[in-house]
């Protein structure tokens, strides 16, 4: 690519690349949603400037961490506080897998809904008004349950576990891909259907459409994992997602064998509305994860070599 060249002249004059530790691949994961494409991407074309060899591998979200425990996988750029914090703490016990520190963004997601949608549902946004009016959030295939449309069975969340633990007259349908989500919500806001479902931020989403968050009762992590804890006695998940930071985990082995990798990496820190704006033009402006991070890339040069710089 064209930018390549003039970024890593900029970089020569800024900072001395790295020494390749080892000329094996670093491997970064990819996920299904456009924001983790972007981060990692951005890593790894980052890394590649450093003079790294890098390889990007499509893994599940949850079940990488498998593949992180034993080394095949390398680098995982976002684990979010709300739906991956069990997984990554359970590796990290392993010893086999670390945290590299926070990516710079917050994590929120959780059940949303349009702002028209308070007309056919009062008591919203408190979620005991879900309740009294789960019909009007119903179509034909759930009726009279209401349809709450999920994420990817993959993304975790315990959606369907809220349900029966809050005891919600819902059908908890999960979309395909992120992408089919957030055409269901584009779809169903043009023609003021109803709707419930996943919304997460960093993402255009809640900017571009009047709506709110669903509010749960408060999150705790007894919430989860302690059934007496919480609204209901008998069940766990009778609460919201947690939200935070979300974090970049590696190999416990990337620091030994790449050691100033693993350094840039923990250096990698963007914003929320920095993300934001790239997913924009991802999701709605039409343009490839690689030509978004390259154009970032090429307005931030000081930014991400001070990440690579010794």
């Amino acid at each position: 690519m064209k930018y390549r060249s003039v970024a890593a002249a900029a970089l020569m004059v800024a900072t001395p690349a790295l020494a390749q530790e080892s000329n094996d691949p670093i491997k970064l994961t990819l996920h299904d949603w456009s924001g983790q494409l972007i981060t990692t991407t951005l890593m790894g074309e980052v890394l590649k400037e450093a003079g790294y060899n890098i390889e990007y591998v499509q893994a599940d979200y949850i079940a990488q961490f498998a593949g992180l425990k034993t080394g095949d996988l390398h680098v995982a750029m976002e684990i979010w506080e709300t739906t991956g914090r069990e997984a990554m703490d359970e590796a990290i016990g392993t010893g086999n897998v670390v945290s590299l520190g926070e990516t710079g963004m917050d994590a929120i997601e959780e059940w949303w809904y349009p702002a028209y949608m308070e007309e056919r549902c009062p008591g919203l946004p408190n979620w005991e008004a879900l309740k009294e009016c789960a019909e009007a959030f119903s179509t034909p295939e759930t009726a009279p349950l209401g349809r709450y449309l999920g994420g990817p069975v993959t993304w975790g969340g315990f959606d369907d576990e809220r349900v029966e633990a809050l005891e919600l007259d819902f059908e908890v349908i999960h979309a395909g891909t992120d992408a089919a989500l957030f055409a269901e919500l584009e779809a169903a806001y043009q023609r003021t259907d109803p709707i419930l479902l996943w919304i997460y931020s960093p993402h255009w989403a809640p900017a571009k459409y009047d709506g709110s968050f669903v509010e749960f009762p408060a999150y705790s992590a007894e919430c989860y994992t302690d059934p007496s804890v919480g609204l209901n006695p008998d069940a766990a998940y009778d609460c919201g997602k947690p939200t935070g930071p979300i974090w970049k985990v590696s190999w416990a082995g990337l620091a030994d064998k790449w050691p100033n990798a693993a350094t840039a990496i923990k250096n990698f820190s963007i914003s929320n509305d920095a993300m934001g704006a790239m997913v924009t033009d991802v999701d709605l402006n039409g343009q490839t994860v690689e030509a978004t991070v390259a154009a970032w890339m090429a307005a931030n040069t000081s930014t991400w070599s001070a990440w690579i710089a010794k």
